[in-house]
């Protein structure tokens, strides 16, 4: 398995440009698979520049239902004709940061022919699963940061249902690809144990200290390796590795072999 960031807040080549936002292209014995599309058409400018034709996606996978994931999806059809998206159903309801702020996804897409909604559990591939964990017992307040859904004219706190995870098996391995883990990052590793998980922690907010530090401890107990990025921080990443002694950092423009 072959995963490029297409995407993200940081890059350590003079080439390629950044956003607030996450795509990665994953390449996988059953095919190619989009997971994520940032907040514009960036990403597919970045695939360009790296020698990725997107028009050779098989499969492409909206983590949860914000503009810096799903801004660019208009842009994938463009460029993409036959791609199933596979979106949770709750994905298209309206997402605010506070009461200002509107950071859901352009609606006008919502009824796409190649939509697939999905619930709980969707079965891509014998080797591809997406799950929500919406019936999980969480263990552990998740990280809101004030983000919000709107119900008539009010305004309550995201429960983030229609946040989903990638599961891949290959190799022997089992790969978890994460977004920006809203349900948070400990009750996620403790519902999955992946051999590998990939994507946000949505740190970024939270100042380095000893919460931030009782969370690497407990995410390091742990066998998994982690490749984070986006939402995680920079300052909280290079906080969270001193206790971690397997966290890397996956850079627009990077790539990483399993």
């Amino acid at each position: 398995m072959k995963i490029t960031s297409l995407l993200e807040n940081t890059t350590v080549r003079f080439d390629m440009k950044t956003e607030h936002g996450l795509s990665l292209y994953i390449e996988t014995e059953i095919g190619n698979i989009l997971f994520d599309m940032g907040q514009t058409a960036l990403f597919a400018e970045n695939a360009s520049m790296l020698g990725i034709d997107l028009r050779n996606v098989d499969i492409a996978i909206l983590s949860h239902g914000h503009y810096d994931h799903g801004g660019g999806l208009a842009e994938f059809l463009k460029i993409n004709d036959h791609a199933p998206i596979f979106i949770h159903r709750d994905a298209f309801l309206p997402h605010y940061n506070g009461t200002e702020k509107y950071i859901g996804l352009d609606i006008s897409l919502a009824n796409h022919p190649r939509i697939i909604f999905t619930d709980d559990l969707y079965q891509i591939a014998p080797s591809v699963s997406l799950f929500s964990c919406n019936g999980k017992k969480r263990k552990y307040p998740p990280v809101n940061s004030g983000l919000t859904e709107k119900t008539g004219d009010q305004y309550i706190a995201d429960d983030f249902r229609h946040e989903q995870y990638l599961l891949i098996e290959e190799n022997g391995k089992r790969i978890l690809f994460s977004g920006c883990s809203h349900k948070g990052i400990l009750d996620i590793v403790s519902w999955f144990t992946p051999d590998i998980l990939i994507g946000g922690f949505h740190f970024s907010k939270v100042p380095p200290g000893e919460e931030l530090c009782q969370t690497a401890k407990s995410l390091n107990a742990y066998p998994t390796e982690f490749y984070t990025c986006h939402c995680t921080g920079e300052a909280q990443y290079l906080f969270m590795q001193k206790e971690m002694s397997r966290l890397y950092y996956l850079s627009c423009g990077e790539t990483v072999i399993i």
